[in-house]
């Protein structure tokens, strides 16, 4: 499937990589670069039926292996990752031998911030994970001390806070782990959360050329919001079959935080 290129420059067929790889991802002092990769419909929704999955399409597809193989932690919510049916990320062996080349872990690891732990830990993505890509759980204290306990056999689990989990500290222990290039994706709210915190760089946002209507969240989701909106520079603007869009958002001022 050929995947266009309409800004900055129009080009007929891209190469994935040389578009979403051309510019630098320089970690924040602490904390890594936090890239946000999502899908929405054309209205806004970021669901059809609670699943993102039902938006997307091959080319979607191609452009996330792609932002996966640029990263070093994909970060998801607990409840993003019941929904989807999350599974450990399986790069070609081409892929793999891109990110060893670069020092990477030959697969992205999964890293999961959530204060209850409703988890199964039998799920593929802490059973079938590799070794060098084991999945990380981000927990509070008050998390049931035998659940946690179970998970500690199939993932690596940090315990953060007591009672919530800061993403500020998350992303640092991630960053302490060799972390330099976050990928998130979501769900809505733990897209809001980073967003109020002021800890998102990017933005990757497929436009599904689909109507949905109902009461499906939009793609940054949440009570909380950034003292001011964060101002964003376009970079690139693709197309592909069927009337899909991909537009890629940089931060226009360095993070602080």
């Amino acid at each position: 499937m050929t995947i266009r290129r309409l800004f900055p420059e129009p080009i007929d067929d891209v190469d994935l990589l040389e578009v979403y790889g051309a510019e630098p991802r320089s970690p924040h002092g602490d904390r890594p670069w936090v890239m946000l990769n999502m899908v929405s419909s054309a209205d806004g929704a970021s669901a059809v039926e609670g699943r993102a999955g039902g938006l997307g399409g091959p080319a979607d597809q191609r452009v996330l292996s792609t932002l996966r193989l640029l990263a070093d932690i994909v970060l998801v919510g607990a409840g993003t990752i019941r929904a989807e049916g999350y599974g450990p990320h399986r790069p070609s062996p081409a892929m793999r031998a891109r990110r060893q080349a670069k020092g990477q872990t030959p697969a992205a690891a999964f890293a999961v911030p959530t204060s209850s732990l409703e988890l199964d830990a039998s799920a593929p993505l802490f059973t079938e994970a590799e070794p060098a890509s084991r999945t990380v759980l981000f927990v509070p204290e008050s998390v049931d001390a035998e659940r946690r306990a179970a998970f500690d056999q199939v993932a690596d689990v940090v315990v953060l806070g007591e009672a919530t989990v800061d993403l500020g500290e998350v992303l640092a222990a991630l960053g302490r782990r060799g972390a330099g290039v976050v990928l998130c994706e979501g769900g809505p709210i733990l897209n809001g959360l980073l967003l109020a915190a002021g800890l998102i760089d990017e933005l990757c946002v497929t436009i599904s050329p689909m109507l949905v209507g109902g009461t499906a969240a939009r793609i940054i989701h949440g009570t909380l919001a950034p003292p001011s909106p964060l101002r964003m520079r376009l970079a690139c603007v693709l197309e592909a079959e069927g009337g899909f869009l991909f537009l890629r958002y940089v931060r226009r001022t360095p993070n602080p935080n």
